[in-house]
């Protein structure tokens, strides 16, 4: 999906990744990132944000959960880390990182919520009355009055399989109303998911009814006298977007592909945001006439359609076609067309989602002054490998 954007705008990723698996520092199926790319992206997101009055939460589902690279981030400026679900808001607090919102997609379990509410998490969002109520009872425990954040959904709004939540915008009232009755809990913010969605034929990133249902729902808390502190509008967030939600009253918003640069928008490499993310495998076997690498981190909704092969005297980088990949199967091996010779470095660029992989995560800096150095190795959940880090 975007390896000639990383051809054109980060080069030296591709040269840097090659070199650590060819003094074996990393292994195929490595998702080899540029940090200090990824540190720029940051700076840059913060400050158009900033220009438009836009708060960011910093979201490392993508990243796999990594909270050495969080931690540079919030360095920067982030406001703090976004955990979709309790896991992640897990890995993150046990390495010291401030978690301020959870709860979206994923809701706190029941036997978390003292924990979470006793962090000092900024806004735990809920999206049944059930665990508002717990919520709410936790927080009386504790002597605490959390603040939560309101999933609201409409009837002809978009979600994902497998996200299928929210109170009901026709029940908003209703709503409201028995939230009130529960000491523990303030209503402070509203949020809906997918909020902005690139659009492949006219190549922009347009206003879904998700973020209409959003301010439907502001509008008739408002008129109760509630006041919305947090209007957050995830998806697609990035340099060029902040300006669309700020006309529309978002304060804020979760970026997580634009630190990678690996935003639809960045398909043809002239987006603000630069790629700093890439993936590294090899050929293990040939097969019938085609050639298959070591998987693992392959994601089915990444659109991954093309790779570089690195083979020959001047090890020279050749395209190649992925075949298709059977989304009932497990990633084993992806498979590419045509004979590569077994043991070759294989670069892919693509949109993925690192928590769900099996895939190793390098951490690397000092890419575009020509002295790569490998910071840290973590598995996809965020968890340092032995031996990974540096002294």
């Amino acid at each position: 999906m975007f390896i000639e954007a990383l051809k054109a705008q980060n080069p030296e990723l591709i040269k840097a990744a090659r070199g650590l698996w060819r003094q074996g520092a990393i292994l195929p199926d490595t998702y080899v990132i540029d940090v200090d790319k990824v540190l720029e992206n940051g700076r840059k997101l913060l400050d158009a944000a900033a220009r438009h009055g836009i708060t960011l939460y910093l979201m490392t589902k993508q990243i796999g959960r990594n909270p050495w690279l969080a931690k540079k981030l919030i360095e920067i400026g982030f406001h703090g880390v976004v955990a979709v679900d309790f896991k992640e808001a897990r890995t993150l607090r046990n390495a010291k990182v401030p978690v301020l919102h959870v709860g979206h997609l994923v809701q706190v379990p029941a036997n978390l919520a003292d924990e979470n509410v006793a962090a000092s998490t900024e806004m735990i969002t809920v999206f049944s009355l059930e665990k508002a109520q717990e919520i709410s009872n936790a927080a009386q425990r504790l002597g605490l009055i959390q603040p939560i954040m309101l999933k609201i959904v409409g009837d002809k709004d978009k979600l994902y399989p497998g996200q299928e939540a929210g109170f009901p915008l026709l029940t908003l009232d209703a709503t409201v109303a028995a939230v009130g009755k529960m000491p523990g809990v303030k209503i402070s913010g509203l949020t809906h998911f997918p909020c902005l969605l690139w659009d492949e034929d006219s190549q922009q990133t347009h206003v879904t009814p998700n973020l209409h249902t959003l301010l439907q729902a502001r509008d008739q808390l408002s008129m109760q006298g509630i006041e919305v502190t947090q209007l957050n509008a995830p998806s697609a967030s990035s340099c060029t977007t902040f300006t669309l939600l700020a006309e529309y009253g978002v304060t804020h918003a979760e970026p997580g592909h634009a630190l990678t640069g690996t935003i639809p928008a960045n398909q043809h490499g002239d987006q603000p945001e630069q790629l700093a993310m890439l993936y590294l495998t090899e050929i293990s076997h040939q097969f019938q006439g085609n050639s298959y690498c070591f998987g693992g981190g392959y994601y089915r909704r990444g659109h991954a359609q093309n790779a570089l092969v690195f083979q020959g005297p001047g090890n020279d980088a050749v395209p190649a076609k992925l075949l298709p990949m059977d989304d009932s199967s497990i990633d084993y091996h992806i498979g590419l067309a045509g004979e590569f010779a077994v043991g070759t470095p294989v670069v892919m660029c693509f949109r993925t989602q690192v928590f769900v992989t099996r895939s190793d995560v390098a951490l690397v800096s000092g890419i575009s002054s020509g002295t790569p150095v490998l910071e840290a190795l973590y598995d996809s959940l965020g968890n340092p490998i032995c031996g990974g880090l540096r002294e």
